[in-house]
Formats: structure tokens, sequence, C-alpha cells
């Protein structure tokens, strides 16, 4: 009896079973999952990244063909722009096939993730019609090459150099760095003023004794002698056109003219003239005058001006 109690102290504890929802199922779930859809993942990760490398290097490649084969700045704005718009389209397209792939080797039927986005899709649509309309206004811009990348435009009262363009956003650069946002949804008027040519428009305003036609042939000498000018003459497309007298001011008459320039040339072109035909007006004697007022006392009816007495106080008075 002694003997029989000590064999059963003696024995030992039976042995924990392992769990199979533990630690070694999960290993074993991630071995069978890396063997049958690991491969297929990782290929299908490289592959995405393949093509995103893949479509910016075509993309770039067809925008350095077109500049070899085209010499048209314009031309060369339009295809930049549709450029980068495309390349944003396709980088979306591959992004989001891939990552369909990618949840059907993690075992999560694409179908109804499909099903659950198309119901999304229709309530952030609901909730965010702005985006939507940025989106559709950004979409005809582009196809009716309003604004391109490199234009000067004015939209809603914000003027600037267009320094990107997409679906979005219109973005701008003004004279003084200012970085100004229009969202193409809020676009309502565009003013390009750099598309296929551009106008430098003088008013001059010279004094009323000055001879007209000595004026306007100032003005085209001075034309005449820019679009000889080596540095200006490639900018120049056609001499100056006078349209004549525009205007009678307070101190002055006004004569409009302009010259036709290539596009976002018309200010460099403007402001060398300007330069120009100041020069020319010194050394003719033609009088660009100050402001000046014509004081008018009234007669009565004999026909006689009240005398005007002028008096002369303070520092011209000490010294007369």
């Amino acid at each position: 009896m002694a003997d029989t109690n000590s064999s059963t102290a003696a024995a030992p504890a039976p042995a924990v079973s392992d769990n199979p929802l533990g630690f070694h199922a999960f290993l074993h779930d991630a071995e069978v999952w890396l063997r049958e859809h690991g491969v297929r993942a990782l290929v299908i990760i490289i592959a995405t990244l393949f093509l995103l490398q893949f479509v910016g290097l075509v993309a770039r490649r067809i925008e350095a063909v077109i500049e070899r084969r085209h010499s048209d700045i314009e031309y060369k704005k339009r295809a930049s722009t549709l450029g980068r718009v495309i390349l944003w389209l396709l980088r979306v397209v591959v992004i989001a096939v891939a990552s369909m792939m990618l949840l059907e080797q993690f075992g999560l039927p694409i179908g109804p993730a499909l099903t659950a986005a198309g119901v999304a899709g229709i309530a952030i649509g609901f909730g965010a019609q702005n985006i939507v309309q940025d989106f559709f206004g950004g979409f005809f811009i582009l196809i009716e090459n309003q604004i391109r990348v490199g234009d000067v435009v004015k939209i809603n009262e914000q003027s600037g150099l267009v320094e990107e363009i997409n679906l979005r956003m219109v973005v701008l650069r003004d004279y003084s760095g200012n970085v100004i946002y229009v969202r193409n949804g809020k676009i309502d008027v565009v003013t390009n003023m750099t598309k296929d040519y551009s106008f430098a428009v003088f008013n001059v305003s010279v004094a009323y004794r000055e001879d007209v036609d000595e004026v306007v042939k100032a003005l085209k000498a001075v034309d005449e002698d820019l679009r000889k000018d080596p540095g200006f003459k490639d900018d120049i497309l056609s001499p100056l056109e006078v349209a004549g007298l525009d205007s009678f001011g307070d101190s002055a008459i006004v004569i409009k003219a302009r010259t036709m320039t290539k596009p976002i040339q018309q200010w460099r072109i403007g402001r060398e003239f300007n330069r120009r035909m100041k020069k020319k007006f010194d050394e003719l004697g033609i009088e660009i005058p100050f402001p000046a007022r014509t004081l008018y006392f009234g007669k009565d009816k004999q026909g006689d001006a009240p005398p005007l007495n002028v008096e002369v106080s303070g520092d011209a008075a000490k010294d007369k």
C-alpha cells in the first residue's frame, strides 16, 4: 500500500496540450498564406512601382519628342499641361487596380468592396459637391485649352503666371511672388493675356499745342528703331498700329497705339518703347504735360472781368 502511494506521488504531471488558435497556429497560417499568396502580392507591389516609374518615364519622353518636333511655344504649353493631368490620372488608375488585386490576395472579396465603394462614392458626391464641381470645371478648362502652364491670366480679379493646372485648382504666382490657389469650380471669367499673341497698348498724352501728325511720326520712328534692335526685333510681330487721337483730357490729348508681340513679351516691349519714346520726345521738344487747370473768374454784364489780386508771402516775399 505504501509502495503504491509513493509511486503515485512520484508520477509526473500530464503535459499541457498546444492551443490550436495560439501562436503556432498563426505561424502555420502565415506560412500557408505566404506560400499561396505572398509571392503574388509581392509581384503586384513590384509591378505597381515599376508601372508608376514607367508611366512617368513615358510622359517625359513624349514631352521631349514634342519639344524637338514642334517649335511653337503655345503647342508646347498645351502639351505640357495635358501631359501632367494625364500622368496624374494614369497613376490613380494604376494604384486603384493594384489595390483591388492586393485585396483579393488578402482574401477580401472584390465585389462587395466595389459595391461599398460605389455607395460611398455616391454619398461623398452629395456631401462634396464642390469637389465634383471643381473636377468638371478643370476637365473643361483643359479640353477647351483655356489656360496652359506658363500663361499670364486674370481669374476672378486675381492675376498671375500659371504655375500648375490640375482637375482641382489652378495655381497662380503674381508679380510680388505670392502664390494664389483658385478652385476650378469658382472660375467664372478667365482673361488669358498671353494666348497665341499679345498687344502692348500705349496711351500717349501730349500737350494741346502739339501737332498730332508730328507726334504720330515720332512714334513710328521709335517703333522702327525698336524693330531693328537685335534684342527686341524677334519678339515684335508687326509694325506699330496707331489708332489716332483717342480722347481729350483735362490737360492733354491722348493718342492711342499698339504693337503686336509674342505672348508674354508685351510688357518688356512696352517698357522699352516708353523709354525710347521719352528720349525721342525730349529730342524733338514734344511736351508731355503735367496736370494743369485753367481758372475762369467770369465776366459782368459789361464784359469786364473782376481783378485778380496776387499776394506774395513767405520766403518769396523776403527774397523780393
